[in-house]
């Protein structure tokens, strides 16, 4: 019987490869010590140049196999790839609150977000010569009323063997109840995994990672409260970078980057997954 024999495997994704270069270089770093072993690409970022997709395929190569996927993008600072697209702020997409808000009043029109999906998947495979192995959403896009039938349809059409993420969680209902945002993102999630479902597409059994990001966390801690239950297949979110010029003026995540970065890059998290009986690899 393999060392490995009764471990639960499941997935560790870094979101945004793309939004900057020390994002990248923070990745990429973990990914080649073999901390991580998927993340998703923004293709709509300002750090996704010929030479970052070559060191990411390269990092990808030199580890135990590493899941490549795409971080749909559909919220501002941003801008969407295709022209004519629906609604923006600017030429910039919306803010995810108003997408949110706009789709949960059927303001949206889900053509717009089909062909802009289709327009981020086509520039995925061109970049890495292949389909992404799965399609996540910055931002958790996917799962918004509209922009969800969008993106469903334009993954099932453009790239049907990707797996897909959903954000719902496998644990008892008094402690999802303790954190609204963790509950609004189980209700979308629920209506999500029907629609992807119904048009032939997996999913992850489970999902962990969602924290309040504006406040200093042990994320150790956090980290063994992610893996408790998380079942065979199971998603965790992370966000590990490294700060520089360009994520400070795209995104508020900043600090909380570097600290997640030091804590996968740290002796303690292998101890951590081998007192969960979790496996990477």
């Amino acid at each position: 019987m393999s060392a490995a024999a009764g471990l639960r495997r499941i997935w560790l994704c870094a979101d945004d490869y793309g939004i900057s270069p020390g994002v990248n270089r923070a990745i990429r770093d973990l990914i080649e010590r073999g901390r991580l072993n998927a993340t998703s690409v923004m293709m709509v970022g300002p750090a996704i140049q010929r030479s970052e997709i070559e060191a990411l395929d390269a990092a990808a190569k030199s580890s135990p196999r590493c899941a490549i996927g795409l971080h749909v993008t559909l919220s501002a600072p941003f801008r969407p790839l295709t022209m004519h697209f629906r609604p923006l702020d600017g030429d910039m997409f919306l803010a995810f609150p108003k997408l949110l808000r706009a789709g949960l009043m059927r303001r949206l029109d889900r053509e717009f977000f089909r062909n802009e999906v289709k327009a981020q998947l086509a520039a995925f495979t061109e970049a890495f010569g292949r389909a992404p192995d799965f399609v996540d959403g910055h931002q958790h896009v996917q799962l918004y009323p509209q922009v969800r039938d969008g993106f469903v349809d334009a993954v099932s059409e453009t790239a049907p063997n990707a797996w897909v993420r959903q954000c719902g969680r496998n644990l008892p209902l008094a402690q999802r109840m303790a954190s609204l945002k963790a509950m609004v993102l189980d209700i979308l999630s629920a209506q999500f995994r029907r629609r992807a479902g119904a048009a032939g597409l997996s999913f992850n059994p489970g999902f962990a990672g969602a924290y309040d990001f504006t406040r200093a966390a042990d994320f150790g801690a956090l980290m063994r409260q992610f893996l408790e239950g998380l079942p065979e297949g199971g998603l965790v979110m992370c966000h590990p970078g490294f700060v520089d010029d360009v994520l400070v003026g795209l995104d508020p995540m900043t600090d909380v980057r570097e600290r997640e970065h030091a804590y996968f890059a740290g002796d303690a998290f292998p101890g951590l997954l081998a007192d969960s009986g979790v496996t990477l690899g």
